[in-house]
Parts: C-alpha cells; structure tokens; sequence
C-alpha cells in the first residue's frame, strides 16, 4: 500500500473512532440523567415528554453509530479495492474521454455513491421518526422528493460540470480560480431563484392571512427595517412535525417563512420574538459572513484539487494511473478523490465552524431579546421548540460543542437573562 493511502485510511479511522467515542461519550451522559427531570428543566418540561425526548436521543443515537460504520466501511471499499480506476476505464472505452462524457462519469459515480445511504434514510423517516410521531411523510412523496432531487441534479449540476471541465481545456493551469468564480456565481443564482423556483417545486408557500399575527409580523420588519414584501406560510407539515422559520432570497425575492407547525405550536408574541432572532442574523450580517466562508472553502477546494491533480503519488495511492499533460480528463480522478475525502478532513475543522455558528446564534438572540424589550417570549418559544421537537436536553458538553450550530437551551437562557 502507497504511502499516501495509509495515511487516508488512518485519517477514516480515525474520523470513525472518533465519531463512535464522541457518540457513546454522549449516550453515557444522557443515560445518567434518564431517572427524572433535571433540576434546571423542572416546570419547562413534563416528566413524560422529558423520557420521551430521552429514548429519541437514544434511538438516533444507536442508529447514528450503526449509520458512521457503514459510511466508514463503504468508503474504504470504494477507496481501496480498485474500483473507482475500473469504473473509469470502463467508462471511458465505452463513452470515450470527452468533456461530456467524462462530465457524466462523474455525474454517475456521484449518484451511485448515494444509492447505499437511501435505506439508511428510509429507515430514519419511516422508522425512528415515525417512532416518536414526527413522521408525516408518505413512501409515495419520499419516492418523488428524491426524483426531483435528482432531476435539479441533472438539470443544474450536470451542466455546471460541463462547463468547469471546459474551464480547464480552455484556461489551462490557472482553471481552478475560473472555476471557482464560476461555482461561487452559480452559488449566489441559486440563492437567487430558490424561493421563487427550487422550494415550490417541494413544499407549498402561501402569504399568511390577514389578522392580528400578520399586522404584528409586518410591524416588526418595519421596526426593524427589515425588507420583505412577503410573510408566507410553508406546509411543512405534510412531511413532519418538526418546526422552524428562516428567510431566503435576495432583492424582491426575499421573503420570510414560517412553517404551518410553527404557527401552530407557538403564540403571537413567540412567534415575533422567534421572527426577530431570524432578522437579527440578517442585521448581524450572518447570511453574508457565512457565504463568505463558503467561498473560502470553494477556493481551498478547487486549488486543493488542483494541485493534487499534479501529483502523481495521489493518483497512485489510489490505483489510478497517471498521466502526463494537462488536460480535462487528467482532472477527474483528483475531482472524485477529492470529494470521496473532503470530509475526513472537514470533520475535524467543522467544531471551530460550529464556535462561530453559535456565536451568532447568541448575537441573533440578543438582538431579538432588545428588539422585543425583554427576553421572556423567545425563551419560552425556545422552550416550547425543544418539548415539541423532543430536543436532547442534557447533551455532553464536548458532544455538544463538537457537533452542535446551535446552542443549548440552558445556554440561550442564561445569555439571554444576562444581556436583559
């Protein structure tokens, strides 16, 4: 075995090892707290919704760890059994080694690596969640969800392909920064045209009806001067119970939305506080900041790959052949090979990603607590959010720091009281 590929499969492992000891760290953590209701929750949830949130956390725990093997296992097969220069052989004597053909080497291998997860996400939707009454899902939408998915796929990333593979034919060894200007541009449409195109395509929006929620929700982007011209309401409900508000889109596009089961579970005044954490992002300049990083990670990606595409000690340490030149068709193995192990490498950058994502989210609560002139509505919103979500309470604090965007509720609470 090449040197390289020993230190990739001891990276694997590694991320694997990892995964499973942060993941019974925290079973262990939450199984000491099982018996009765924390001190802290006590009056905020009810013992029974407190034992159910408990076995949620558990049953995706398990099922989380059984998910991470096979992940791991199935990487390693792919990686190292030769299968990948095989494929690409005999793809290439079939279709040739064109821009498109080469392009759709790339497109398969993509979605034939994501056909062994499917049971996996079957078995979580229709299993767990159905388990804990989250499940709204039909087997006939979770089929047609997954059809559309593909065809976006087809219709906006295949072609986008295409066009950074022929970056590479016509701008030679500095393609990656073409590429990058392209993706990062194709990102930003994207960003553009989903609410008015992608997000219909799976969920219904409609504008909240007129009434005293309306006036209040329209005031407070007033208030906060906050542009929209749209408040809509997604039926997020015909596919779980789970809850939540955002905005999207740029321009006239922007509008801001809440899910049917948001509006069901929460008051008026909650819902604005929940409305002003979301505005305090796009005040705090969150959205932007977190493009920014996107960017960031486009550039290292593209110029990683770049020059692993020159090094013929990566090719090798997988078993594919190397060949001399600079062409398109060079490219394609460092592109897969790269994809295949961005994130052994990301998972050990994604906690410092997380430090800042929960920095905002203490900034966004802030803003929403000095918006409302108290912090009482979103706390009780948090509240309610996580009983009805069946949130884990009583995560191990290195679990939660490792893993968690979010902070936990005692952690907003306690922010939020002190910046009151």
């Amino acid at each position: 075995m090449q040197p390289f590929a020993i230190i990739a499969l001891a990276l694997i492992l590694a991320r694997a090892v990892a995964e499973l000891w942060l993941s019974r760290l925290n079973r262990r953590h939450v199984c000491a707290h099982r018996n009765e209701v924390p001190p802290a929750f006590r009056g905020i949830v009810d013992e029974s919704t407190y034992r159910r949130s408990i076995d949620y956390t558990l049953a995706k725990n398990r099922f989380g760890n059984i998910v991470n093997v096979f992940d791991a296992v199935v990487l390693i097969a792919v990686l190292f059994s030769g299968l990948l220069p095989w494929a690409l052989g005999k793809f290439s004597a079939t279709f040739g080694n064109s821009i498109l053909a080469m392009a759709g080497f790339l497109f398969l291998a993509g979605i034939s690596l994501s056909i062994p997860g499917l049971p996996f996400d079957w078995y979580a939707q229709f299993k767990i969640e159905e388990r804990f009454g989250f499940n709204t899902t039909s087997m006939k939408m979770w089929i047609v969800d997954r059809l559309k998915g593909l065809l976006l796929v087809v219709v906006f990333g295949y072609p986008l392909l295409v066009l950074v593979l022929k970056l590479i034919e016509w701008t030679g060894a500095n393609w990656w920064l073409w590429a990058t200007a392209v993706v990062v541009a194709f990102q930003l449409l994207l960003m553009l045209i989903a609410p008015a195109i992608i997000m219909p395509l799976f969920n219904k929006f409609t504008p909240l009806g007129e009434g005293a929620l309306r006036e209040r929700l329209f005031a407070l982007a007033r208030r906060t001067s906050f542009p929209t011209r749209s408040i809509e309401v997604m039926d997020g409900s015909k596919r779980s119970r789970h809850s939540n508000a955002f905005f999207t889109g740029f321009g006239r596009f922007r509008k801001i939305v809440l899910f049917d089961t948001l509006i069901a579970q929460l008051t008026d005044l909650e819902l604005e506080s929940v409305l002003a954490h979301e505005i305090g992002h796009y005040k705090k300049r969150h959205v932007v900041k977190l493009l920014g990083v996107s960017i960031v990670g486009i550039v290292i990606a593209f110029a990683a790959i770049a020059w692993l595409a020159r090094q013929q000690w990566f090719y090798h340490a997988f078993s594919f052949e190397y060949q001399v030149g600079f062409a398109a068709t060079n490219v394609i193995p460092a592109m897969l090979l790269f994809a295949l192990l961005a994130g052994t490498i990301t998972f050990w950058v994604s906690p410092f990603i997380h430090i800042w994502s929960r920095r905002f989210e203490y900034d966004a609560d802030a803003f929403a607590g000095a918006t409302m002139g108290e912090p009482q509505s979103l706390i009780r919103a948090l509240r309610k959010l996580s009983e009805k979500n069946l949130s884990n309470l009583t995560p191990h604090p290195f679990y939660s720091s490792f893993y968690y965007s979010h902070p936990t509720l005692l952690e907003r609470e306690r922010a939020l009281r002190a910046a009151a």
